[in-house]
This record gives structure tokens, C-alpha cells and sequence, in this order.
């Protein structure tokens, strides 16, 4: 009998790329950070093989692509990461969650946008409104926008966070002619956080940001949390509110059957994609 080739399993039958693709994802999901040769060397293929299932692996949102290798999504939020590695996370859960969202703001109204990569698919499904109002410490908000659909768009001064590309401060707007704090409210808070669960609500990484984000909520008179379903059950640092505290939640899936017991009690209504 003739050696098994780098295409079959050790017994010898010929592995499926579908299979291996499933292998691999959980390969890298265990391993948390890995590298092409790595992976070459573990699964017996070649080096370019392994770069196109991390390729498709990565479009769909199930591993981050990354130069050289790849790394598990679960192992990301618990350090700060690049914004350019945030925005390939779930990606396709983020479209989904943008165009929900985009649902609830109404042509003319004012809105308020925190930052985070979930807003700005927010912000690109926003193009067929019109005549917005838009405040907003995200810093990379502006480029997803069309024009046509944005009368007034208004960024938060502070200082500036390179790691999330935001900027952190109060919610407040200074007169250019008498210096003192002009009073802003909207009518829709979108807020974009990074952990949400029965016990800890609405949470983030980053205290500053979590206070500047319950401001924006106070500001509001209605304000609904943007939540991917890979969040649900996790607690981060920073408590934003209450899971009660809303009044919407959208995400791209529905949540699990406690939370979603405790949003319905609540009276928070959960935005999903039609079943």
C-alpha cells in the first residue's frame, strides 16, 4: 500500500476541504493565535491551500485573518485591538446589525453614534435617509456616510483614543460666541457595546468610553443597544446600563432564553432578522 499523500488523513481516505476547513476553525479557535506554517505543517497541505481556507474562514467572520496566520475572534475582546482587526470580527453580523438599526431612525431626526466598528455599518446603511442630525465621537464615522443623507454631522472634542479611533469627552457642544456648554438632545441613541448579559447588562473595556456612552444615553429619548449575538453572556470591565435600561436591542440573532425573558419583562424590544 502506498504512503498516504498530504491531502489524505492518517487512514488513508481522502480529507474533504469542507471538513478540513471545520478542523482548522477549531484548530485556530483552541490555539488562539497561529501562523500558516503552523497550520500547514499540523494539517499536511500546502502553504497556499492554508492561506485560502484562512482567506474564506476570515470572510466569514469565523476566524481574523491575520499577516502571516490567523486568530481566534473569542481571544480579541479581551485585549484592546486595532480597529482594521475589529472590522473584519463578525462582519456579516455587523451588516445585519447596521441595516436593523438604520430601521429605527427616522428621515430628519437627530441621532447620536458611539464608536466601534458595528456603527459603521450603521452609518453606510444610513445612505437612502435623509436631512440627519449626527453627533458622534467616532472618528471614522464620516467616511462611511453619504452626504446626501446628512444635514448636520457633529463630533464630540476630546481626547483621542488611537486604539478604537474615537474620541473620549464629554457630551457637550461649546458656543463659538460665548464659550459656555450648549445643551444637545436627539432623539435616538445608537449605542454599540462590547459584552451584554443577564447579570452585568451592557458592558465595555474601557471606563471612559462606558461613561461617555451612558451620557449619550441620557441625552436621548429613546436609545437601543447594538449587540452581535457572539457578545451575549459575557460581562466586560465597564457597565454601561442595565439590561432593562433600553429600549431596543438589535442584533443579528436572537438572544438566549434567559436574557430574552428579562428584555420581554422589561418591555426592551428585540430588533433580529425576520426567521
Amino acid at each position: 500500500m502506498s504512503a498516504a499523500t498530504p491531502a489524505e488523513t492518517p487512514s488513508g481516505a481522502r480529507r474533504i476541504p469542507a471538513g478540513r476547513k471545520v478542523e482548522l476553525a477549531s484548530y485556530v479557535n483552541e490555539h488562539g493565535q497561529v501562523s500558516v506554517t503552523q497550520l500547514a505543517k499540523h494539517f499536511q497541505v500546502s502553504l497556499d491551500t492554508i492561506r485560502r481556507d484562512l482567506d474564506q474562514l476570515g470572510t466569514d467572520g469565523v476566524v481574523i485573518r491575520t499577516h502571516g496566520g490567523a486568530m481566534s475572534p473569542s481571544a480579541v475582546p479581551r485585549i484592546e485591538t486595532a480597529v482594521d482587526v475589529r472590522r473584519r470580527m463578525q462582519a456579516g453580523a455587523k451588516d445585519v446589525i447596521g441595516e436593523l438599526a438604520a430601521g429605527l431612525v427616522a428621515d430628519g431626526s437627530a441621532v447620536m453614534l458611539n464608536g466601534g466598528t458595528t456603527v459603521l455599518a450603521v452609518g453606510r446603511a444610513l445612505r437612502d435617509h435623509r436631512d440627519l442630525t449626527i453627533a458622534t465621537n467616532n472618528l471614522l464615522l464620516s467616511s462611511e456616510l453619504n452626504p446626501a443623507a446628512v444635514r448636520d454631522l457633529c463630533l464630540f472634542g476630546g481626547t483621542v483614543r488611537h486604539s478604537s479611533q474615537t474620541t473620549v469627552g464629554p457630551v457637550v457642544f461649546r458656543s463659538g460666541l460665548t464659550g459656555g456648554e450648549v445643551d444637545v438632545q436627539c432623539d435616538l441613541a445608537l449605542i454599540a457595546v462590547g459584552a451584554a448579559s443577564l447579570e452585568g447588562g451592557y458592558s465595555g473595556s474601557n471606563l471612559s468610553e462606558a461613561a461617555m456612552m451612558r451620557e449619550m444615553m441620557d441625552r436621548a429619548s429613546e436609545v437601543a443597544m447594538l449587540v452581535d449575538s457572539s457578545k451575549f453572556g459575557r460581562r466586560m470591565f465597564a457597565q454601561v446600563a442595565e439590561l432593562g435600561g433600553v429600549d431596543y436591542l438589535v442584533s443579528d440573532a436572537p438572544p438566549p432564553a434567559d436574557m430574552a425573558r428579562a428584555l420581554a419583562e422589561a418591555r426592551v424590544e428585540v430588533v433580529v432578522p425576520a426567521s
